[in-house]
């Protein structure tokens, strides 16, 4: 990967800002008028952006931030649909030197406030609706929020008490900015991600992660100067950042944002329309393009199309099969970590496809198979073909640096040099890898990374709810979805009223995408002598599987 503070060979001092590499280098270099983002919006008018516009518009959010006495290192915390003014607050802050977290929409108030509380968010960029109905409740219970602004079509007769609008905000500030010296470890992008127990981890990147996204975004995807580039992921998940603003943008190429959610007819419109030539997207879009059938994408002049990708969860081969097939192209699946805050393994451009594969390291990316040994050391596997844990060697520069307030959590990732990824696959004798599944069990639903624990605590919240257990069920689209098995209070009936109160609730609390879709009512859990309810064991009981050892359940019956 390239050195550190330098993008195509233009110096940047002593420094590195995402900021500068991603926006105000290219207008420096003369290239200011090239369109950055191409934004649909959800009522069919098309707002484009230049580079020279947004490095204006990030400079005034800078300014305000500076104004406001935001103080470098405090989180700005985003919560809106694809809109320019989440696209602007991030890069806008990241000139400031403030960490950007970005939050998926579609949450709901549990998982946002917690999030918030762990990242001590000062500053929340957000819509009138979404604060009234998600925020407001409790947002007197967060001392650390100081500053809330609102956007989008109702901001000026919003009237929230407590908030500011962000598009008169701006006006009042200078639209140019000095980025101040900055250390390419000082921290940039908060990224949330669920594990089996506890709160949800904030895995913490700095600046010098844009060496990363620059260089993966040419080696995995292909990124040229002149592509249309389309990222169909939601700023809200990691992808969406990495790889729908910061990469795109230090390439200088056009990216298409779309503010409406899937329509197999109108993507393959937005496909042929805007002229994409490299599209990014997850399995669980493309399964959904696969039951609409193959006749409607022979409809669409897809051309131009030279590049697909797809990342979230493993891509299935008949997927790849069929993107050959139907759309003219294979699809380049790859792999990556929140964690691991850029494409570390993928399919290139060029490679011979192996449908179901990973892929192979990318350039610098140096990977190993071991096992977790009971010592906690770490023994590699030895030999071209293996299956076992992926690990990887530290040093990369979008590696997280923390998990913010969990640091035994984050120091459990690692081994020495290595990084445990927790994910277990295969390597074959031509060194493809396989991915064979998670070492635990965080469920990927639709490219999201969904925590039992979360789902669990919610549900306990209702007074019906006794003990909850969640799990991740095999879905033909979403690859999983969360199904939960819940045992009552006495007084209350297992009954189908009583399911659809539950996941009301649940959905309530945690939003569509989080919320479990099917519940089970059990008499009682299964769990060992020590009080650990087996998840593993309701979901091999849920597929049909092998039980595995039962001998340290408390009622082996």
């Amino acid at each position: 990967m390239q050195a550190r503070g330098e993008m195509d060979g233009l110096p940047h001092g002593s420094g590195l800002n995402i900021a500068h590499e991603a926006v105000d280098r290219h207008v420096a270099a003369g290239i200011g008028e090239h369109v950055a983002f191409r934004f649909l919006a959800r009522d069919g008018r098309e707002h484009d952006l230049t580079f020279a516009a947004l490095a204006e518009e990030t400079a005034r959010f800078a300014n305000a931030m500076r104004a406001m006495g935001v103080a470098p290192g405090s989180t700005v915390f985003l919560l809106a649909g694809r809109v320019p003014e989440l696209y602007i607050a991030a890069i806008g802050a990241l000139k400031a030197r403030l960490v950007v977290c970005p939050l998926f929409s579609a949450f709901g108030p549990e998982p946002i406030r917690s999030r918030m509380e762990i990242g001590e968010a000062v500053v929340l960029v957000t819509t009138p609706s979404l604060y009234r109905r998600k925020v407001a409740p409790w947002r007197a219970e967060l001392p650390s929020l100081q500053h809330v602004l609102l956007t989008g079509p109702d901001e000026g007769a919003a009237d929230v008490p407590g908030t500011i609008g962000m598009r008169s905000l701006l006006k009042g500030y200078r639209p140019e900015y000095e980025i101040e010296p900055t250390d390419p470890e000082d921290p940039a992008l908060l990224h949330f991600t669920s594990g089996t127990t506890g709160t949800p981890k904030g895995a913490l990147h700095v600046h010098e992660a844009v060496v990363a996204h620059h260089a993966t975004g040419s080696t995995a995807l292909d990124l040229r100067r002149e592509d249309l580039f389309w990222c169909t992921a939601d700023p809200g998940w990691v992808t969406g950042t990495s790889y729908g603003i910061i990469s795109p943008l230090t390439h200088g190429v056009t990216s298409i944002v779309d503010e409406r959610e899937f329509d197999a007819e109108r993507w393959y419109r937005v496909l042929q329309d805007r002229r994409v030539t490299v599209w990014y997207t997850a399995p669980t879009a493309v399964r959904m393009l696969m039951k609409a059938g193959d006749e409607l994408p022979r409809r669409f002049d897809l051309s131009h199309l030279r590049f697909i990708a797809s990342v979230g969860e493993p891509l299935n081969p008949e997927a790849v099969l069929w993107g050959k097939e139907v759309l003219g192209l294979p699809i380049h699946d790859n792999w990556w970590q929140t964690e691991t805050g850029g494409i570390m393994i993928a399919n290139r451009s060029g490679m011979d496809i192996r449908p179901g594969s990973m892929g192979k390291p990318l350039p610098g990316v140096e990977v190993a198979l071991g096992e977790r040994t009971p010592e906690g050391g770490l023994r590699q596997l030895e030999g071209e073909e293996a299956e076992g844990e992926l690990l990887l060697r530290t040093g990369w520069p979008s590696l997280f640096r923390s998990y913010i307030h969990q640091e035994e959590r984050y120091r459990a990732c690692f081994v020495g040099d290595w990084y445990l990824t927790g994910d277990r696959v295969a390597r074959d004798a031509d060194g493809y890898l396989w991915f064979v599944g998670r070492a635990d069990d965080v469920i990927k639903s639709s490219g999201h990374l969904i925590g039992p624990f979360e789902v669990e605590s919610a549900l306990l919240e209702h007074p019906a709810v006794a003990e909850a257990a969640v799990i991740g069920k095999p879905d033909a689209v979403a690859g999983e979805i969360v199904k939960a098995f819940v045992s009552l209070r006495s007084g209350y009936d297992p009954g189908d009223p009583l399911r659809l109160e539950l996941l009301g609730h649940a959905r309530a609390r945690l939003g569509a995408v989080v919320a479990p879709k099917e519940i089970e009512f059990l008499n009682e859990l299964p769990r060992t002598r020590s009080g650990k309810i087996l998840r593993r064991l309701l979901k091999a009981r849920e597929l049909g599987l092998p039980e595995g050892d039962t001998s340290t359940l408390e009622n082996p019956s």
